[in-house]
């Protein structure tokens, strides 16, 4: 057991020693990209098409509508109402935009995923040099599509797509919505992503600024129509034929959507969870051996280790909050929130089984109301 618990605690400090020093730094907070307060209320955005899908968002379609009020000159905007059955469409009707257009979505075709489906929709309405994807809960600060034209322009990158600030208003908001975005950052490197010469993608969906003819050329979202993770799906669709893609974090995109509770933020993650692993058992297996190695074993080594065994587990703690700590300040977080990262690894942990087991017993995903069924 002594030398086990030797070796593994030693895999977990150089493991995680390897990671800080990688030369893309998955863990660092350095692509950023910020709303241009100044000047934005005469930025020229007549050459942009924001498609909202919206599905049941009363709750929210309010404020996202009213935040493009603020951000420039002759914004177009689609929603698609994706059959809602609360009071999305009358609060839709309800916004003050001057080129706001209202799609009815069609009846959800087999094969297709609803956002997707609904997104289809909206771009056949598409006329401008550039299209928004935006989600129906995410609310932008002035200047935020200012910012995103110009990035656009500057660097001749035709997709770009930024995280949105998640709400960290409960207790576990705060203690597992951070740690969400560094295990996003983990899994998909944005520094990886950003060089047009790896294969590496990532992208969130809530925002994604793209020349509307690399959405056409690529064959618009049919190309991607059943992804249940149809963001980085995209990114990657898009990176593959040969476009050049940039993700970075921001404060200037805010998700509405509250997960106040622990079981909210478990059916969120088991939502796509087992999708990243591609179904695979065996990638399952090595992710949870990892994460047990890696997260779970230097706090256990603490208290039942001795000698070096017991240092390692020590070094690899510091290492863990160490790395973790610039997503926790970007956020306005504590750095000492670190410590409990071992138990919030265990709780994805299980939420990962929880979106495996459901895989198996037939079930992909699950969302406003529709569930996909293993194929």
């Amino acid at each position: 057991m002594v030398d086990a618990g030797f070796y593994l605690s030693a895999v977990a400090a150089v493991v995680w020693l390897i990671v800080l020093l990688l030369p893309w730094r998955p863990w660092s907070v350095k692509e950023v990209l910020e709303a241009d307060s100044t000047g934005y209320e005469q930025a020229d955005l007549s050459d942009i098409t924001v498609v909202i899908p919206a599905r049941n968002e009363e709750d929210f379609i309010g404020r996202t509508l009213a935040a493009l009020e603020h951000q420039g000159q002759g914004l177009n905007v689609i929603v698609v109402d994706d059959e809602s059955t609360d009071g999305t469409l009358a609060i839709i009707h309800q916004s003050h935009l001057h080129a706001l257009k209202i799609v009815q979505s069609g009846s959800l075709p087999a094969g297709w995923t609803g956002k997707l489906w609904a997104q289809e929709q909206g771009l056949k309405q598409v006329q401008t040099p550039y299209t928004l994807l935006l989600d129906a809960d995410i609310e932008l600060r002035p200047g935020m599509i200012k910012s995103l034209k110009d990035k656009q322009s500057a660097e001749s990158v035709s997709f770009v797509s930024l995280m949105a600030v998640l709400r960290f208003d409960s207790f576990w908001e705060k203690l597992l919505m951070p740690a969400f975005v560094f295990f996003f950052k983990m899994i998909y490197p944005f520094a990886l992503a950003n060089r047009p010469d790896s294969k590496f993608a990532a992208a969130a969906g809530g925002c994604i600024f793209v020349e509307t003819d690399v959405l056409r050329q690529i064959g618009g979202m049919a190309s991607i129509k059943d992804a249940l993770i149809d963001d980085c799906t995209l990114a990657k669709t898009v990176k593959s034929a040969g476009y050049k893609i940039w993700m970075g974090l921001t404060h200037g995109v805010l998700s509405q959507r509250p997960y106040g509770t622990l079981r909210d933020i478990w059916e969120m993650v088991a939502r796509t969870a087992y999708t990243q692993l591609y179904y695979s058992i065996a990638l399952l297996l090595i992710c949870t051996v990892s994460m047990l190695i890696m997260y779970c074993l230097p706090l256990f080594g603490l208290f039942y280790f001795q000698g070096e065994a017991a240092l390692f587990c020590f070094l690899a703690i510091l290492l863990l909050v160490l790395i973790y700590s610039p997503v926790l300040r970007f956020y306005a977080f504590n750095p000492a929130w670190g410590f409990a990262l071992p138990l919030i690894a265990s709780l994805y942990l299980l939420m990962t089984w929880t979106s495996a087991i459901r895989y198996w017993k037939g079930e992909r995903s699950r969302w406003k109301g529709r569930v996909y069924q293993k194929i």
